[in-house]
């Protein structure tokens, strides 16, 4: 699932904004009976690999987003929304699935041109590099690393540069909102408006990136305003 702030603002200004953050995830999870998998917080928005058994995620990102913006607006003084009318989730329902959309979290940083991933504080990345590890916020590593055979074997999956978009259950084609949902957390902090007016190369990982992620080439045409004869091309 992605957080944005709202108009694709900054939700985080320094490193006391992000503990904060962590700090109260931390506790609405917790009472909502969440499992973290994998987290990453970047300037505008923030990427969360989740279990809700109990079916307790909306009422406890809505916690979670209130008690941060009554933060962030008295701390900054701003007024007004900090964050987009309602975060975005989509099932995870394959273990492909689960290791894909964990490595995609953990490489936020690098596809941004931050740092790469295990040079990066604000993620969970450490939690899996090396168990034992303070990162901010409890994560349930077991279910990853069992189903990879260790820390070890974690991190050369991480550092794999093959396709690392999102992708849907085998065989599952995307309707129109799973499309958006899907889109949007495959760019990360890039708007879909913003894809068309790419250096070309980088446009094109990205169309890649989001027909690796089981869009359709009229889906992809549809959502970011390039021609249907360069997405298939890409």
């Amino acid at each position: 699932m992605v957080v944005k702030g709202d108009g694709r603002q900054a939700i985080f200004e320094d490193d006391a904004d992000r503990r904060t953050f962590l700090r109260l995830a931390e506790r609405c999870f917790a009472e909502a009976g969440i499992s973290v998998i994998a987290w990453c917080l970047m300037e505008n928005y923030v990427h969360l690999v989740l279990r809700d058994d109990a079916d307790g995620l909306s009422a406890a990102m809505h916690r979670l987003e209130t008690a941060y913006a009554r933060h962030y607006n008295d701390r900054s003084g701003r007024v007004g929304h900090l964050f987009r009318e309602r975060f975005m989730s989509s099932p995870i329902e394959s273990d492909a699935y689960l290791l894909e959309a964990v490595r995609y979290v953990h490489n936020n940083p690098e596809k941004a041109g931050v740092c790469r991933a295990e040079e990066y504080p604000w993620s969970s990345y450490r939690a899996y590099a090396t168990p034992g590890s303070a990162c901010g916020l409890t994560v349930d590593t077991s279910v990853v690393l069992e189903m990879l055979g260790g820390e070890k074997n974690f991190v050369e999956f991480a550092a794999e540069r093959g396709p690392r978009a999102y992708r849907p259950p085998s065989g599952k084609r995307l309707d129109e909102s799973e499309a958006r949902d899907v889109a949007e957390q495959v760019l990360g902090g890039t708007a879909l408006a913003e894809v068309k007016a790419l250096p070309v190369g980088r446009r094109n990982q990205l169309l890649r990136d989001l027909r690796a992620a089981g869009l359709s080439v009229r889906q992809v045409e549809r959502l970011t305003g390039v021609g249907r004869n360069i997405v298939a091309r890409a």
